[in-house]
């Protein structure tokens, strides 16, 4: 029968003596067989090592191009943020310069008015009840303008008895005077203003020369008549008394 065991044994005694094997020869092979598995995955010990380390080089040469990218990226930000800061500062600081253009451009246009407005107070002298009423309701006008003149941080400049400065002042006239030394306001012509510490409108003024030619002149005579009467009184007191001989 196919399923009796002793006949696969002795199938299997026959095919090992065909082949020329005894069962001793079947049982050495069958133990060769675990060193040979083993053999094959120490050779393939050493391959998956050099896999390894290779991956390991390769990842370090990645983080380091990442980290200099990070670098360039960072660097080229913060330069873009400094640009960007100076940029909205010089915007900022033109657009105030643009403002206080316009706000002196438009004063200048209004001064003249307060010009007019101190040229009338002081050539009115209102007579008569009317006359004073009118001349009050101007006086209030006036007031206001100033006022508001002043809350826009306009104030007029003060340049009589005042070195002569060619950023404040503007000399029309010069002329030699007794009071003053050279180059001394003596009078203002047009009122000149600041604006917050800037120069609105120049000063007209008249600027002394000084005493003058004749004023030297004078002041000489004057030394020489000193210098002689000194020299007078010391001719006297060195001549002899004739009256005592």
């Amino acid at each position: 029968m196919s399923g009796d065991p002793s006949s696969s044994a002795h199938d299997s005694a026959a095919d090992a003596a065909v082949s020329g094997q005894g069962p001793e020869a079947a049982a050495d092979t069958a133990e060769l067989q675990p060193d040979a598995a083993a053999a094959s995955v120490a050779e393939g010990a050493p391959a998956g090592g050099n896999d390894n380390e290779a991956r390991l080089e390769q990842l370090e040469r990645e983080h380091s191009s990442l980290r200099e990218e990070h670098e360039t990226l960072r660097s080229q930000y913060m330069r873009i943020a400094a640009d960007f800061d100076n940029f909205r500062k010089r915007q900022s600081r033109d657009q105030d310069d643009l403002k206080l253009q316009l706000t002196c451009s438009t004063l200048s246009e209004i001064l003249p008015v307060v010009d007019n407005f101190e040229r009338a107070r002081q050539q009115l002298n209102p007579e008569g009840e009317e006359a004073q009423a009118l001349h009050r309701s101007y006086q209030g006008l006036y007031k206001q303008l100033v006022e508001v003149l002043k809350q826009l941080g306009v104030a007029p400049m003060r340049v009589v008895g005042q070195e002569f400065d060619p950023t404040l002042h503007e000399a029309v006239l010069r002329e030699p005077s007794e009071e003053h030394h050279e180059d001394v306001v003596i009078e203002e012509l047009q009122r000149g203003y600041h604006l917050n510490g800037r120069v609105l409108r120049h000063a007209m003024v008249k600027v002394s020369m000084g005493p003058g030619p004749q004023g030297d002149a004078a002041a000489a005579s004057a030394g020489d008549n000193a210098t002689a009467g000194q020299d007078s009184a010391e001719t006297m007191e060195g001549e002899p008394n004739h009256q005592e001989g």
